[in-house]
C-alpha cells in the first residue's frame, strides 16, 4: 500500500480508517455485552458487578482530552491508534480470562477483570480519539459528514458481524470456548486495524509537530480555552445527556433476553448483532434521506437527532412492555427497532461532531474531540 499522496484523505483513506473503527467495535461488543451476560446468567453473579466493570472502562475514558492533547503536540495520530489498539486487544483477552476465572475463584477473577476493563477503556480512548481527530484534520470539509457516517457505520458493522459470528461459535457454551473466541476476535481486530493505518499519514504526519522553540500551552489551559468556546461547550453538554440515554440499554438487553426470554449465550450474542444490524440500517436510511431532503427541514441534523431520540424512547418502552408478555412478544423486531432509532440519532450526532471539531483555535482538534469523548 502506498501512503496518501496529498494532505487531504481521499475515499480510499477514509475507508481504511473505517477498518480501525470496525476493529474497535469487534472487541468492545464482546467485552461489554457477551462477558456481561455470562457473569449475570451463567455465573449467577450480581448484575452490579459487570455494571461496575463496564462503568470502569468508561471512567478511564475521562482521559480522552489528555490523550488528544498528546497527539496534538506530537502532530501524528498513527502511533496513538496503534498503541491504543494493542492495549484494547490485550484488555479484551484479559477480560475474557478473568470471566472464566470467576467460575472457580470469584475474587481473583474480579480483580483481574478490573485490570482488563481498565485496559479496554484506555485502548478505546487512545485509538478512538486519535482516529476521529485524524479524520477531522485530514478530510476535506465537504467530506467530513459522509466520512463520519462511513467510519461509524463500519464500527457498527464490526459490532453486528462479531456478535453474529462469535455467537455461533460460543454454543455449546463453556468458559474455555469463551476465551478462545474472544482471543481470536482480538487478534483479527488488531491485524485489521494495522492494515487500516499502514502509511496512512505518510512520513510527515497529519500536521507538523510543535516547534521545540515555541512554548507549549499547558493541557489544562488548552482545555479551559476550548471550554470557553460557546459551540464546543454546548455540544459537550448535549453529548453528555444524549449518550447517557443512548447507552441506558447497553448492559440490559442480553441479560434481559436470557432471564426473561430464555435465550442461550450464543442466541443473546446474536441478538446483539441483530440490534446492531438495526443501528446500521438506521444510519444508512438517515444518511440517504438526509442527502435527498437536504434542502428541507427533514434533512437537517437537528431534525434527525431529535427524531432518533424520540423513536429510541418509544422502542425501549416497547421492550419494557414485552417483559410482561414474553411468551408472545416479538423480541427481535423490538430490538431491531431500538437499533434503528439509535442509529438515526448517532449518525446525526457524529456528523455534527465532525463539523465542529475543526472550528475554533487550531491545534486543538485532539483536545476538542477528546472532550466530547469524555462527555
Amino acid at each position: 500500500m502506498s501512503s496518501e499522496t496529498s494532505d487531504a484523505l481521499g475515499w480510499p483513506g477514509i475507508l481504511r480508517l473505517g477498518l480501525v473503527q470496525t476493529a474497535i467495535g469487534a472487541i468492545v461488543v464482546l467485552s461489554t455485552t457477551t462477558l456481561n451476560r455470562v457473569m449475570i446468567v451463567e455465573l449467577a453473579l450480581p448484575a452490579m458487578l459487570p455494571g461496575a466493570l463496564v462503568g470502569s472502562h468508561y471512567v478511564i475514558q475521562l482521559l480522552r482530552p489528555r490523550l488528544g492533547y498528546g497527539s496534538d503536540i506530537g502532530g501524528r495520530r498513527t502511533p496513538w491508534i496503534v498503541g491504543g489498539m494493542a492495549v484494547l486487544a490485550i484488555g479484551g483477552v484479559i477480560a475474557a480470562l478473568a470471566t472464566a476465572w470467576m467460575a472457580t475463584n470469584t475474587a481473583a477473577g474480579v480483580a483481574l477483570a478490573v485490570a482488563g476493563f481498565l485496559l479496554i477503556g484506555a485502548g478505546v480512548s487512545a485509538a478512538g480519539t486519535a482516529l476521529l481527530t485524524l479524520l477531522a484534520t485530514r478530510v476535506a470539509p465537504d467530506r467530513r459528514g459522509p466520512a463520519a457516517m462511513i467510519v461509524w457505520v463500519m464500527m457498527i458493522a464490526g459490532f453486528a458481524i462479531t456478535a453474529g459470528t462469535a455467537g455461533g461459535f460460543l454454543d455449546p457454551f463453556s468458559v474455555e470456548r469463551l476465551v478462545k473466541v474472544t482471543s481470536t476476535v482480538c487478534a483479527i481486530a488488531f491485524a485489521l486495524a494495522m492494515v487500516g493505518v499502514f502509511r496512512i499519514e505518510g512520513r510527515q504526519g497529519a500536521q507538523p509537530a510543535a516547534d521545540a522553540n515555541t512554548p507549549t500551552t499547558p493541557f489544562f489551559q488548552a482545555l479551559g480555552e476550548i471550554w470557553q468556546e460557546p459551540k464546543a461547550r454546548r455540544f459537550t453538554i448535549f453529548v453528555f445527556f444524549s449518550m447517557l440515554a443512548y447507552n441506558a440499554q447497553d448492559l440490559i438487553v442480553e441479560p434481559f433476553a436470557g432471564v426473561v426470554f430464555g435465550y442461550t449465550p450464543g442466541q443473546s450474542t446474536q441478538l446483539g448483532g441483530f440490534q446492531n444490524g438495526g443501528v446500521l440500517t438506521g444510519m444508512l436510511l438517515t444518511a440517504l434521506a438526509g442527502s435527498h431532503l437536504a434542502r428541507g427541514r427533514l434533512g437537517t441534523l437537528r431534525t434527525w437527532t431529535i427524531g432518533g431520540c424520540i423513536a429510541s424512547a418509544l422502542a425501549l418502552s416497547a421492550l419494557v412492555l414485552g417483559a410482561t408478555m414474553s411468551d408472545v412478544w416479538p423480541l427481535r423486531p423490538s430490538v431491531f427497532a431500538l437499533g434503528m432509532a439509535n442509529g438515526a440519532f448517532a449518525v446525526a450526532a457524529i456528523g455534527s461532531m465532525m463539523r465542529l471539531a475543526s472550528e475554533g483555535q487550531e491545534r486543538r482538534e485532539g483536545v476538542r474531540v477528546g472532550l466530547w469523548g469524555a462527555a
